[in-house]
């Protein structure tokens, strides 16, 4: 799989060459995407590959990589837990980990693994297509994570909670459970204790570089012609600069947890999703002041691009995280060497 893997996404991306408008003209492409069967697991020896494939998708369509990377994101996490499915090996699968304190899904009938679930979840991205979900339940004071599949009484998918303009197309909206049946996964807290939480969400940024790589391509299709133009010049000059450190920060970063796979990534993920944040933003900023108000306004993709990625970037926590990673890098055995 892994020589043929970049063909196999070019022709599976072939006849979905715009960024959809709604949530429904993603099922096909998201199907044609699952039936290239499972990416490489993160720590598997193959993240780099992973990676590529996330970035490829993230450069055609932000929304499609949200839903694409939820249902692989799912996959490896039954996968590192040992569980296999009770799904169709052609189920499109969502991973929802949203914990704002308004909106929790509670369990009841705790006594096995077959439990019923109480309560809303927000922020579903995929909710009207997916057909089943793992997601984080509680279960008392502890975390848990459940499967569940969607069509079936007592899930009800809302049009609540999501009024934004970029990656509208996701429809990540609340959806509310009543005595809905599902199974749980793994032990309590498996969700956050795992080495794959931090692999996983350091491939959260490869979806980030790559729609940011699909706008510097569009200022380099731009500068073409203009050579002698040093301010559209200069501004090419930072995103190629922006663009390869980030791709060298995921790249070491990859290389880093498939040779450590069981180690924790906590540091390295803060700092990899932090690196490819500051660059994303100057790629951004660039690309904007370089080509002025003609693209935002005539084409499509690249409009599309600048107010999807914006929204999707603020998956990172921001000052939050570079706090978690001062506090992890603020002791004297802390190695700075070239």
């Amino acid at each position: 799989m892994a020589a043929s893997l970049p063909r196999r996404l070019d022709e599976a991306l072939a006849c979905h060459d715009s960024p959809a408008e709604r949530i429904d003209a993603l099922a096909a492409p998201l199907d044609q995407l699952i039936a290239l069967r499972p990416l490489p697991l993160p720590g598997s020896g193959d993240t780099l590959l992973r990676w590529h494939a996330l970035y490829r998708v993230a450069g055609c369509d932000l929304a499609l990589i949200k839903l694409y990377e939820g249902h692989e994101d799912a996959l490896a996490i039954m996968a590192e837990l040992g569980i296999t499915p009770e799904a169709p090996t052609h189920a499109r699968w969502a991973m929802w980990a949203a914990e704002p304190p308004q909106a929790r899904v509670h369990v009841s009938g705790g006594d096995t693994q077959q439990v019923t679930l109480h309560g809303t979840k927000a922020w579903c991205s995929g909710a009207p297509i997916v057909s089943h979900a793992l997601m984080t339940v509680w279960q008392g004071d502890q975390q848990r994570l459940a499967a569940v599949a969607l069509d079936q009484p007592g899930v009800t998918v809302t049009d609540r909670g999501w009024q934004a303009v970029g990656m509208q197309a996701t429809a990540s909206v609340d959806v509310d459970f009543d005595n809905a049946r599902a199974t749980l996964v793994g032990p309590p807290n498996a969700y956050l204790d795992r080495p794959g939480f931090w692999q996983g969400g350091a491939g959260i940024a490869a979806c980030w570089l790559g729609g940011a790589h699909a706008l510097a391509r569009t200022l380099q299709a731009k500068a073409a012609n203009r050579h002698d133009d040093a301010l559209m010049m200069a501004h090419l000059g930072h995103v190629d600069v922006a663009l390869h450190a980030g791709l060298a920060g995921l790249r070491e970063a990859a290389a880093a947890i498939d040779a450590a796979p069981h180690e924790d990534s906590q540091a390295l993920t803060l700092r990899t999703r932090a690196l490819v944040e500051q660059s994303v933003e100057q790629i951004i900023t660039h690309c904007g002041r370089a080509l002025g108000a003609g693209p935002f306004c005539r084409d499509h993709h690249f409009a599309h691009m600048m107010a999807d990625l914006p929204v999707y970037l603020r998956q990172s926590h921001a000052e939050r995280d570079l706090a978690a990673l001062g506090r992890l890098c603020n002791a004297p055995d802390s190695e700075w060497l070239l």
